[in-house]
């Protein structure tokens, strides 16, 4: 039985109580994770910013031709 099958016949108070846990864990997660950072001194220096934007992609607009 598949995970998406088991979780569809719990039922829907259950069902519910599960979705809402994992979003409090998710939102729980990130503001410890931005504490933590601060906290032990992972912020990123210019060179990290730096380095960050070479790796972007670029986006170049291009016109298009309306003669057709």
């Amino acid at each position: 039985m598949s995970l998406i099958q088991s979780f569809r016949n719990l039922s829907r108070r259950t069902r519910i109580g599960v979705g809402v846990g994992l979003l409090a864990w998710g939102v729980i997660g990130l503001q410890l994770a931005d504490r933590a950072e601060e906290r032990y001194g992972f912020t990123p220096t210019e060179a990290d910013r730096e380095a960050l934007s070479k790796m972007a992609p670029k986006i170049t607009t291009v016109e298009r031709n309306q003669d057709r």
